[in-house]
């Protein structure tokens, strides 16, 4: 399993990473196919203040790859919610593998 960290507009954080890392980690050890995550932090130019910063992640299992993104005010909470919607489609796939 490798994660690649991404940033755009924003300074690397060891802190944020070990955090992503950690939430990464479960989702690994409860779907063991998964190869891959790319995570993506992004600040955006948002007209309300509190929707500024955004988190990407892809991850790489077989067939097509996951994905999704959330802004939020802070890299922790847009992390946790992406990985959220992950796991809903990460146990989709795991129930569409085991019943072929």
């Amino acid at each position: 399993m490798t994660v690649n960290y991404e940033y755009d507009g924003v300074t690397a954080s060891p802190e944020l990473e070990e955090y992503v890392k950690g939430k990464l980690d479960k989702l690994f050890n409860k779907y063991e196919f998964i190869v891959r995550a790319d995570v993506f932090f992004k600040t955006e130019n948002a007209s309300t203040r509190n929707s500024k910063m955004k988190t990407s992640i892809r991850l790489s299992a077989p067939g097509p790859r996951l994905f999704a993104e959330n802004t939020t005010d802070s890299f922790h909470k847009s992390a946790s919610e992406s990985l959220s919607a992950l796991d809903r489609q990460l146990d989709k796939r795991k129930d569409a593998m085991q019943t072929h």
